[in-house]
C-alpha cells in the first residue's frame, strides 16, 4: 500500500529522530483513517455542505480525515476540542493561509 511506503520513507528520512512509539502512533493513524475512510468522508461531506470533498485542498482534506478518525474511531477517542486544536495547528503549518479557518469550521460543524 502507498501509505505504508510513504510512512516508511518518512521514517527513513527522519532516521533515529523518530521513536518507535511515534512510528507506531503514526502508523495507527494512517491505518485507522484508511479503514474508516468511507464513514469519515461522509461525515466531512455532511459538515461541509458548500464544499465537495474532491474540491478541498489535499492537505486540508487529509488533516480533517485524521481529526475525524481521532474523534470518532480511535481507541481511545480524542475529545473534539483536542482533535480540532491539533488539526488547526497542523493546517497552520502545512496548509494555506485559509486552511486553519476552513478546518476549524468543518470540524466545529461536525461537533455541533
Amino acid at each position: 500500500m502507498y501509505e505504508n511506503l510513504a510512512l516508511d520513507t518518512a521514517f527513513q528520512e527522519a532516521e533515529a529522530k523518530v521513536s518507535q512509539a511515534t512510528r507506531e502512533f503514526a502508523r495507527s493513524l494512517v491505518e485507522g483513517t484508511r479503514a474508516h475512510i468511507s464513514e469519515i468522508d461522509a461525515c466531512i461531506e455532511e459538515a461541509s455542505r458548500d464544499w465537495k470533498l474532491t474540491r478541498m485542498a489535499t492537505v486540508d482534506r487529509n488533516i480533517a480525515r485524521i481529526a475525524v478518525y481521532e474523534m470518532k474511531f480511535a481507541e481511545p477517542a480524542l475529545t473534539p476540542n483536542i482533535a480540532i486544536n491539533e488539526a488547526v495547528e497542523l493546517s497552520k503549518k502545512y496548509g494555506s493561509d485559509e486552511s486553519a479557518r476552513f478546518i476549524n469550521g468543518i470540524l466545529g460543524a461536525m461537533v455541533k
